[in-house]
């Protein structure tokens, strides 16, 4: 297996950057990166890195497919990849874990499956005003199809979900209800387990999109008490093109397969085919093998952190960030959420987000520009184009000054 590096207590950030290759990198004006935009993907540290180009170097092989040693070995570290998941995300069985492309796939996995059998014309989806176009789009396409309807929970303006807003959206009708446990373009952390607990009291299913939490809270699904969760590796410090499915066993089981083809089979004839129990019948095709063992590789380097240490190291260098914005002029924030992770969305009076991020990138630091996928939420606040700025475990105290720096260099240069 990988050479692993310990992180020993107490938290030192200075030994975690060394682990991560990008952070000594160069921008093109020859200085150091300033990553900020780890909400839209983290960087990999080498044992992550590492781990994958083994397994392409020494293990290489399909999976479930054949008697041979290499084939036998690539299952065994694909199916202990299921089970570091179902650990990380303390399910009751290695069952509950589908792999997936992402959590858009995820999302679309149950959309397709669990709503096409359970969502008819007349009942209703609850989502939140700060959903992710993810979480938005395919329970639409639901929607048009069954001809349902989508209820949205709205947003406050200090960035918080209006919880008292809930009992009165939810109704006999109300088939499932979806929410974020982040907000990646805000920042908020929403309060999903009294979310779950009333959809549940109301015997209806939740889905918990936790792509923007997984790398920042301990995520706990039966705590939580949601149907299903999901997440991607790559916000996790892991690879691209895997996510995270799970969801509760007896709900998969009465799931029909997204998609056909070889390995979600029990038996096929030109007459009929019978389907694999969960999560294999959700598992059509080769899998991203080298990337579910990278992604599983990602979880074992994350949880070597203390996650009371890291929550409080991030929490101090956001305090910074968002005191160095508001200490600007002319700078407005959206969303003042009392918890919240290490994001910060902005917009300026008299300049163009996008002009911003050209300029700031010219300075070596990189940062999200646009409307982060939540159109409706920017609409919410009344703006198009913001600029968002979000740390990582990696990201330290100079990052964050050479960003504020920068910024009011940028807004000169644009008044």
């Amino acid at each position: 297996m990988s050479d692993t590096q310990t992180i020993a207590p107490p938290f030192d950030i200075e030994v975690l950057r060394n682990e991560f290759p990008n952070i000594s990198d160069t921008a093109a004006s020859g200085r150091p990166i300033v990553y900020l935009d780890t909400a839209a993907t983290a960087h990999k540290p080498l044992q992550v890195i590492n781990r994958i180009s083994e397994f392409y170097s020494k293990q290489n092989s399909n999976v479930h497919r054949g008697v041979h040693t290499l084939s036998a070995q690539a299952t065994a570290y694909y199916e202990e990849s299921r089970k570091e998941v179902q650990s990380f995300l303390h399910a009751e069985s290695a069952d509950e874990i589908v792999f997936t492309k992402g959590t858009t796939e995820s999302v679309n996995l149950v959309a397709y499956t669990w709503g096409e059998r359970n969502v008819g014309a007349g009942d209703e989806i609850l989502l939140t005003e700060m959903e992710h176009h993810a979480n938005i789009v395919p329970w639409q396409m639901l929607c048009e199809r069954k001809s349902a309807t989508i209820k949205i929970i709205p947003v406050l303006d200090n960035g918080e979900l209006d919880m008292d807003a809930i009992d009165s959206l939810i109704s006999e009708k109300t088939k499932i209800v979806a929410v974020t446990h982040v907000s990646n373009t805000l920042g908020t952390i929403n309060d999903i387990a009294t979310i779950c607990d009333k959809a549940r009291r109301h015997g209806i299913v939740s889905f918990v999109d936790g792509a923007q939490a997984v790398m920042h809270l301990e995520v706990d699904v039966q705590k939580i008490g949601c149907d299903f969760y999901a997440f991607s590796a790559h916000k996790l410090y892991g690879p691209t093109g895997v996510g995270i499915l799970y969801g509760r066993k007896a709900l998969l089981e009465s799931m029909p397969p997204f998609m056909g083809g070889g390995a979600m089979i029990d038996t096929v004839t030109f007459q009929k085919t019978t389907y694999a129990n969960a999560p294999g019948r959700f598992e059509a095709g080769t899998p991203n093998i080298a990337g579910i063992i990278g992604m599983a590789e990602a979880i074992r380097w994350f949880r070597k952190i203390d996650v009371n240490q890291l929550a409080a190291y991030e929490a101090n260098c956001t305090s910074i960030l968002l005191d160095t914005l508001r200490s600007i002029d002319n700078i407005t924030v959206l969303g003042a959420a009392e918890h919240r992770i290490g994001i910060a969305t902005f917009v300026a009076d008299g300049a163009h987000a996008h002009d911003i991020g050209i300029l700031l990138d010219e300075q070596g630091i990189a940062v999200r520009t646009g409307h982060h996928c939540t159109m409706p939420l920017l609409q919410r606040f009344g703006v198009q184009q913001t600029v968002r700025a979000s740390l990582g475990a990696y990201s330290n105290q100079a990052d964050v000054e050479a960003f504020g720096n920068a910024l009011q260099k940028s807004l000169r240069m644009l008044q």
